[in-house]
């Protein structure tokens, strides 16, 4: 599985229309046959970084993903959007997604 972190920080006069930007790029990402997830947030300490969290099952389905028209199209309009370059971490990891944590499990 290819994991990919990355950590964007939009400038404030686009802050409140980030998600709104990024929802077909999410759409077409997550219809994607190789996408295991592809998962927004905001950061608490900081409302104007916003963290992505994806998958893919293979190196060849992160290829197709980053050679896809919607992938091109959102790394056209996001330079003029994010406040700096964003961070990112992006490893190849054994198994298919997310496990159980065993440390916790619920009570009652």
């Amino acid at each position: 599985m290819i994991f990919i972190a990355v950590r964007f920080l939009v400038r404030p006069e686009y802050r409140d229309q980030w998600l709104d930007r990024v929802a077909d790029f999410t759409s077409a990402t997550r219809a994607e046959p190789g996408n295991l997830f592809f998962e927004w947030s905001v950061d608490v300490a900081d409302p104007g970084r916003f963290v992505l969290l994806e998958a893919f099952a293979s190196p060849e389905a992160g290829a197709a993903h980053v050679g896809s028209e919607h992938f091109k199209a959102a790394m056209a309009w996001m330079p003029d959007v994010v406040a700096a370059t964003p961070d990112i971490i992006n490893v190849e990891v054994a198994g298919g997604g997310w496990s159980p944590m065993a440390e916790i499990t619920p009570r009652g």
